[in-house]
């Protein structure tokens, strides 16, 4: 829970609406509160709207992929941010533009979890 009594709020942005529904509603048992988008650009919006707690972002995705969301979102926030992808060689790259950490597709919800509690501490 938050300071002010609310359940932490994690944005999840992928473009695979699959995806996004398994970590919506796995999150959500979880007691978490879920927002999504299907893009960076969506993503950015919501970030500045919906001022979520964390967020969890796929790193390859057609227009404003995740190192551009990155990108521009370390120009006004240091927002954690756990970047996942099934795409190797992401990973050394998300982290240099700012990842907090990150994750390799598939994973195992249960360590998604620990990763989200832990950088939320």
């Amino acid at each position: 829970m938050a300071e002010s009594g609310r359940k932490k709020r994690v944005l999840v942005v992928d473009d695979h609406p699959k995806v996004l529904k398994f970590i919506e509603i796995d999150l959500k048992l979880r007691g978490f509160e879920v927002i999504t988008a299907n893009y960076g650009k969506e993503a950015m919006d919501m970030v500045r709207s919906k001022k979520p707690d964390i967020m969890l972002l796929d790193m390859i995705m057609p227009g404003i992929d995740g190192f551009g969301t990155l990108k521009e979102l370390r120009t006004f926030t240091g927002l954690p941010v756990i970047a996942f992808s099934a795409s190797p060689g992401t990973q050394d790259e998300a982290m240099k533009l700012g990842a907090s950490d990150f994750m390799h597709k598939p994973f195992d919800p249960d360590d998604m979890v620990k990763k989200i509690r832990a950088l939320l501490r």
